[in-house]
This record gives structure tokens, C-alpha cells and sequence, in this order.
């Protein structure tokens, strides 16, 4: 566990991913970067950061929320997700869903909370018991070994673009979640370490604070946003501009609703413990 001292700045982290891209936008404008001690890397090592204490704040996929709630608290009214498509967490197939029973299916080594989902859709909606394993995240050498693969992020948003012309079936796994269930489907939560809340609740209500003036300012010039973004992307400002738009940002109560759903019916199977009677625990400094 990571020492915490009232001094210290704290240590966030950042996802390298297009769809953390709108929460850092107004960070970087404004300067309140300068305020933490900022951490970019994969969200696998983001989640393992956070857990291990060598983060105090950060995203976490709401998959390692689950698993380590006891540790952490939610920041409020932030997260990632979609009330519909989401377009970067994808499961993309050679057959339809109902024939991958018994069939594989590849995983891509940096989701946890997709493919979680992908395979209580599977198994939930349709009756699908593939035989899973995990590989690299890209999709033409996960084919060559696989019926379907579940993808995220941007090689997702790409495969997106490129599946259809393959002859390849793309399920959005975030419009399959609202589908089955009707609630949003929330990917990953900001969390912060109950410790380090609770010696420097000052400075968690400050970088809470900033991310929320960050996601707002962001949402007002998405169009400026995805433009910028588009420079060193391999996708245009437009398609960007579409992305940032069908993603959720917020937390709030349908969307507490969807991770007590998902919970639920992630508890049954095993996969992570069950969440206290009244819920998600949130940081309220």
C-alpha cells in the first residue's frame, strides 16, 4: 500500500484511450494538471495501480470496482459509459451469436469489464458457452484463432469501420447491455482510495472538482475536441465528434441503477462479490 501524507499531490491516473480524451481536455486548458502528479498508462495497470495504493485516484473498469469496493470510494457523477451504443467495446464475429456455443472466442488482454459483459450476453441472452481465451488486441490475428473476439477501445472504434467490409458481424456490447436490461451500461468508475480520502479529503474534493469543470467544458466543444484530437488519430474530426457524443460521462442515479444490475448478475456467476445492500459507497468531502 502506498504511504499517504497530507502534502503529498495526488497521484491520478489517466487511461491513453479516445474515450478518456473529453475528462482530461479542460485539465490540460485550465492547468489543473499542474495540481497532481498525473499517470498515464493501460487500464489494466491503472486498475492494479489504484488497488496496490501506487494510485490514489483514478479510473478503475467498474469489473475492479467491484472486486475491491472495500478499498475504494466513487467519486460522484463521473464515469464511462453509454445509455446505447458505445462504439468502442465491441464483439465482433465470423457467425451469429446463438452459433458460437462451444466455439472460441478471443479475448483482448486489455478488457476486463467487456468481456465480462460479452460473456453473460453470451451465455444470458444467447445460450452461447464458447471456450474463451486471451490474446493481444488485434483483431485479424484474434480471427485466425477465433470464431468472435471482444475488443475495446480504439482498435474496437477501428474494427467498427473495417469489420463490415470483412463480412464480419459487430455486436456494440453498450446497445446489447440496453437492450436486454434497459438500463446504461457503465464501463469504468473514477474512484479514490478510502485512506487517502480520508487523510486529504480537501484535495480529492479539488481534483473531483476539476474533473467535473473538465468533462463540462469538454462537452460544450466536443467539435474542438475531436479536431484536436483527429491530429494524431487515425480517425477524422467528424467520426471523432460522433464517438465523444455516444459516450456517457455522467454517474448519476439510472446510471447506479445499471452497475447494481450488472453487480447482480456478475455476482451470480462468481466473477466479482456482491455489493452491500445500499450500494455503491461514494466520496463525500
Amino acid at each position: 500500500m502506498g504511504i499517504v501524507t497530507a502534502e503529498q499531490r495526488p497521484r491520478v491516473g489517466h487511461i491513453q484511450f479516445l474515450n478518456c480524451l473529453p475528462l482530461y481536455w479542460g485539465l490540460m486548458r485550465s492547468g489543473a494538471l499542474l495540481d497532481v502528479d498525473l499517470y498515464k498508462d493501460t487500464p489494466d495497470r491503472l486498475n492494479t495501480a489504484l488497488v496496490a495504493g501506487d494510485l490514489d485516484i483514478g479510473p478503475i473498469s467498474l469489473v475492479e470496482y467491484l472486486r475491491n469496493a472495500d478499498q475504494l470510494l466513487l467519486l460522484p457523477d463521473i464515469a464511462v459509459g453509454s445509455d446505447g451504443p458505445v462504439l468502442s467495446v465491441n464483439l465482433v464475429s465470423t457467425l451469429p451469436l446463438e452459433q458460437l456455443d462451444g466455439r472460441r472466442v478471443a479475448l483482448g488482454s486489455t478488457s476486463r469489464t467487456g468481456v465480462l459483459l460479452a460473456r453473460m450476453l453470451l451465455a444470458g441472452r444467447y445460450q452461447a458457452n464458447p471456450e474463451y481465451f486471451r490474446c493481444p488486441p488485434d483483431l485479424t490475428g484474434m480471427l485466425l484463432e477465433a470464431d468472435a473476439a471482444v475488443l475495446i477501445g480504439d482498435v474496437a472504434l477501428r474494427a467498427l469501420y473495417e469489420a463490415p467490409g470483412r463480412g464480419l458481424t459487430v455486436t456494440d456490447l453498450g446497445q446489447a447491455w440496453r437492450d436486454w436490461t434497459g438500463l446504461p451500461m457503465v464501463f469504468a468508475v473514477w474512484a479514490v482510495r478510502r485512506d487517502f480520502a480520508e487523510a486529504n479529503p480537501g484535495q480529492v474534493k479539488d481534483v473531483h472538482q476539476a474533473f467535473l469543470r473538465s468533462r463540462d467544458l469538454s462537452l460544450r466543444e466536443l467539435d474542438e475536441v475531436a479536431t484536436a484530437a483527429a491530429r494524431w488519430e487515425p480517425f477524422d474530426a467528424a467520426t471523432l465528434a460522433t464517438y465523444f457524443r455516444a459516450l456517457d460521462f455522467s454517474l448519476g442515479a439510472r446510471q447506479v441503477d445499471g452497475v447494481r444490475e450488472f453487480a447482480r448478475r456478475a455476482a451470480e456467476l462468481g466473477a466479482v462479490p456482491e455489493l452491500p445492500a445500499d450500494g455503491p459507497q461514494f466520496f463525500n468531502g
